[in-house]
């Protein structure tokens, strides 16, 4: 395995991918959409409304998580997952920001 070097780039930057990364997975952008939809859940509804099995959606909602998109609480022996604002509010600002800077220079080409 190669080293990734994340210790050369900003804290901000390596945050950023790992949030991007997580959203890199069509399950992971369902989960994300059904949590929107609910806006809050317990796991074993997100394993009634997507065609995963329970430990696969248990593995997604850990990356999500880790990653600053999801939040959980634990009630009893559930988790009740939610989205996690702050999370969405830093890739938000990033996109922003590169929207911004296209439209700035729409009428220029390489």
């Amino acid at each position: 395995m190669g080293v990734t070097k994340s210790d050369k780039f900003t804290q901000e930057q390596n945050e950023l991918s790992i949030m991007v990364k997580a959203l890199g997975h069509p399950a992971r952008i369902a989960i994300i959409e059904h949590l929107l939809k609910v806006n809050s859940c317990i796991c074993g509804d997100i394993v009634g409304a997507l065609p995963l099995a329970q430990p696969t959606i248990s593995q997604h909602l850990k990356e999500l998580k880790n990653a600053g998109l999801v939040k959980g609480d634990v009630e009893g022996t559930s988790v009740c997952y939610c989205i996690d604002e702050k999370g969405f509010e830093k890739i938000k600002s990033f996109f922003d920001t590169v929207h911004s800077i296209l439209q700035e220079k729409k009428d220029e080409c390489c």
